[in-house]
């Protein structure tokens, strides 16, 4: 038993630098501040990090039939690793597009081989899923300690060798080195790689009706996911005449509440069924969206990023569940499919940042607002 504690504290570490991807929010917005970018070229770092997923999340499940679950994990930190040292030195826009699509690359290694890993650990069933809700608690406070931690290296609370924001990618790079070494140093028993997926075969799973609605469920879930996190400090800069600085809290509002919502989520959704808590998020998101909108005081805004937050933190599994329960027998096959959804936080900044330069945030929002619509559109089909 002491054993694996210390196998699940070390996988709990991995999670943890998981949740550096949700760094390409705010430092987005530094970085279009430093080289003078739009809209659309900002938003470009967050659609470059996740276009990854649509490309990697295959490849990465035949990769680990071929050198186990633990020694893809590892790679996954080296490239993350890798990418916080050149964003560190980036001080050009094509440095910092390298940096952000290694920091997509590494995390798309990470999300496909972590949570099999910790299913060897662990087995399967509702243990299982518990430790995987608190993976994501785990992942969610590295995300919303990011813009606290660009803020206090922008303003010199964190005054480390002058790099000010970009302090954030030494403490996280820090961090990252620790919990590969803690990895590497850790003995995990592996079972033999079962056959490997292909392209064809999840793509094929597209014919079933329920799994291509939870896959555009899943692209619109990190659609908004991205969007706000990208979106909202532009808000209330907009709105409200804040500087960079000042916004910055608004991406942490959304975290805290993503955090709040999955440690809360698991217990819930013990007492009622997935499809009544999607109800309930669902309509928390939309909210959020008329909030967004049409908002133009302080607390208006940041209730509708406080709802936002909660809303959207549960939907990845409720839709994940639905879309196994779909397909038992080629459950491999489905998870690489629904990790190949989170492209669709390539998708919606790239549109957001389109709609913002033509009209204002209130562009952005309104297609945020449509990934809300479609999720409120399978709310019915949801069986669980």
């Amino acid at each position: 038993m002491k054993n694996k504690n210390i196998i699940l504290l070390s996988l709990m570490l991995c999670f943890f630098a998981m949740g550096f991807v949700d760094l390409v929010g705010i430092a987005s917005n530094y970085v279009k501040a430093d080289l003078h970018l739009s809209d659309s070229l900002a938003n470009l770092f967050p659609s470059l990090v996740f276009f990854w997923f649509l490309l990697f999340s295959v490849p990465t499940g035949l990769l680990m039939n071929k050198i186990g679950r633990k020694s893809t994990v590892l790679l996954s930190i080296v490239i993350t690793v890798l990418s916080l040292a050149l964003g560190i030195a980036g001080n050009s826009f094509v440095m910092m597009l390298i940096a952000f699509s290694l920091l997509g690359i590494g995390n798309t290694l990470m999300q496909v081989s972590l949570n099999p890993l910790i299913g060897v650990v662990i087995g399967g069933g509702s243990r299982l899923a518990s430790t995987l809700t608190f993976g994501q608690f785990v992942k969610a406070i590295a995300s919303f300690m990011a813009p606290y931690l660009a803020l206090w290296g922008a303003t010199g609370v964190i005054p480390w060798f002058g790099l000010g924001w970009k302090a954030l990618f030494l403490i996280y790079l820090v961090v990252g080195v620790l919990s590969g070494v803690v990895l590497a140093l850790t003995p995990i028993s592996e079972p033999k790689a079962e056959a490997g997926s292909s392209l064809a075969k999840c793509l094929g799973l597209l014919k079933r009706p329920m799994v291509l609605l939870c896959f555009l469920g899943i692209m619109c879930h990190v659609g908004i996911d991205v969007g706000t996190n990208t979106t909202a400090p532009k808000v209330l800069m907009e709105r409200l005449g804040y500087t960079l600085n000042e916004a910055a809290f608004a991406t942490s509002l959304y975290f805290i509440f993503r955090t709040i919502g999955c440690f809360t989520g698991s217990m819930i959704l013990r007492l009622i069924k997935a499809r009544t808590f999607l109800l309930i998020s669902v309509v928390m998101m939309a909210l959020s969206m008329a909030g967004l909108m049409f908002g133009n005081s302080q607390w208006v805004l940041y209730a509708a990023i406080a709802l936002v937050g909660y809303g959207n933190s549960n939907v990845f599994s409720i839709l994940f569940a639905q879309a196994l329960g779909e397909e038992p027998e080629r459950q491999s096959e489905v998870s690489g499919l629904m990790i190949m959804g989170l492209f669709g936080g390539t998708v919606f900044p790239l549109l957001m940042g389109i709609a913002a330069d033509a009209t204002s945030q209130a562009g952005a929002v309104a297609v945020m607002t449509v990934g809300v619509v479609y999720l409120c559109t399978i709310i019915k089909k949801i069986s669980i």
